[in-house]
């Protein structure tokens, strides 16, 4: 049992033939992902959890440091896009292996023909947004450190099976898996191992011989084919997902862009020259609950693109409760002259943005957002995109997605300690 899962997420690793350790060799990362899907379109960059579902599993590898290359394997513009955006590198897989009809193991063998330097293929599966890094660790030293050829892991599962028959062939079902005269208590049975297809590990001597022998999630699995499975992925990616190397337990700052995540960018002006903004009261109500569980909130406008009246920004800052930092127009300098002033780093900080002069921003904050309707330059970089749009939403939405990233870190913290001074 992985420590800190919950009771029904257990997992048992069974490596397969022992060989000769070797760990030197070429290890890569391939993530299929056919822009055909027939259940849900484009259903491996759909939005999930404010993150595209490939962008789980790419993370995870990119942060596990045990791959070579991480790759994503696809015949969709799109998806080759979204890829390169989270990090990963692009196989262009030929349409001879992007039928319906075609197998993953002809379009993994196509990219290890591709690719001869490739010792040990890891195919992760895109539809695995609970994986984590350790998880991938733990997999490939057997491989690396014991000597395995190939290793698996399932789930242990207490399910009664029964064969199915054909309606009308006057055959009667029996039991596949228990004697149904002697029912088994759980607690008395140990089950039977599945596998659950999250992820697989081979080498490239048996991937040449048609072999590949699955290696399973190390922790809860969601497997997404349809739509209503979308919301309690969603769920479950929220609780059980992997978001980052940074804690966000440690957030202590949000800063927050004015034009393009508090409001919507739009300045009325009056007949008179008055000008004016609105706010949402939604995303009002999402920074008093940040400041109630004492993260900081600031406001920042750019002056370029906000000549909005001091006397106006001043109102603003008033309403909000925060500060507001004007007429800023070199982002990252003035944020990191911040920091230096409060004493933080860029891991406690979470950040808003909404635009090309946020990228740096994003990208070094330990927790980055971005509205719905942001640009997609914007959109590439951010560790988190709202499904609110800038002034209808986005800043309450992120201001929950930070505290219960908060609550679940602290959640994991606190089983920590119990684990350790228990057992």
């Amino acid at each position: 049992k992985v420590p800190g899962c919950c009771a029904f997420a257990q997992f048992i690793l069974f490596p397969c033939r022992k060989v000769n350790s070797d760990d030197s060799r070429y290890i890569a990362a391939l993530i299929l992902a056919r822009g055909g899907s027939k259940g849900i379109p484009l259903k491996n960059i759909k939005m999930l959890a404010g993150v595209p579902l490939i962008g789980w599993v790419i993370r995870a590898a990119l942060d596990s440091g045990v791959f070579d290359s991480v790759w994503v394997s696809t015949d969709h513009d799109e998806i080759a896009r979204v890829a390169r955006a989270w990090g990963a590198e692009v196989h262009r897989r030929s349409p001879e292996v992007s039928k319906d009809s075609s197998s993953s193991l002809e379009t993994i063998q196509e990219f290890s023909r591709l690719n001869p330097d490739v010792g040990v293929i890891c195919n992760i599966q895109a539809t695995s947004p609970c994986l984590h890094p350790h998880h991938l660790k733990e997999a490939v030293e057997f491989i690396t450190k014991e000597g395995f050829d190939s290793v698996f892991s399932v789930v242990r599962r207490h399910h009664f099976r029964w064969q199915e028959v054909e309606k009308g062939d006057g055959q009667c079902t029996k039991a596949l898996n228990l004697n149904p005269v002697c029912r088994p208590r759980r607690q008395d049975w140990a089950g039977e191992l599945c596998e659950n297809g999250s992820f697989y590990f081979t080498t490239k001597e048996l991937l040449e011989k048609g072999l590949f022998l699955k290696v399973a999630s190390f922790k809860t699995f969601v497997d997404i084919d349809v739509d209503i499975d979308w919301p309690v992925a969603e769920q479950r990616v929220l609780r059980f997902g992997y978001f980052g190397k940074d804690k966000p337990e440690v957030v202590r700052l949000l800063l927050c862009n004015v034009s393009g995540c508090l409001t919507d960018g739009q300045i009325h002006i009056s007949a008179n020259g008055e000008e004016m903004v609105s706010i949402n009261t939604r995303d009002q109500a999402g920074i008093d609950l940040l400041k109630k569980e004492e993260v900081k909130v600031i406001l920042v406008i750019l002056i370029e693109k906000d000549p909005i009246t001091k006397a106006l920004a001043d109102k603003l800052s008033q309403r909000m409760g925060c500060p507001l930092l004007q007429k800023v127009d070199d982002k990252l300098k003035k944020m990191q002259e911040l920091m230096e002033k409060k004493g933080m780093e860029w891991k406690e900080v979470a950040y808003l943005g909404n635009d090309e002069a946020d990228i740096k921003c994003l990208e070094l904050a330990g927790l980055s957002g971005v509205p719905m309707d942001a640009p997609t330059v914007a959109r590439n970089h951010a560790k988190y995109i709202c499904r609110n749009t800038a002034g209808h939403g986005a800043v309450r939405e992120f201001a929950e997605h930070i505290l219960l990233l908060k609550k679940k870190a602290k959640s994991q913290m606190e089983q920590d300690r119990i684990c350790r001074n228990t057992f």
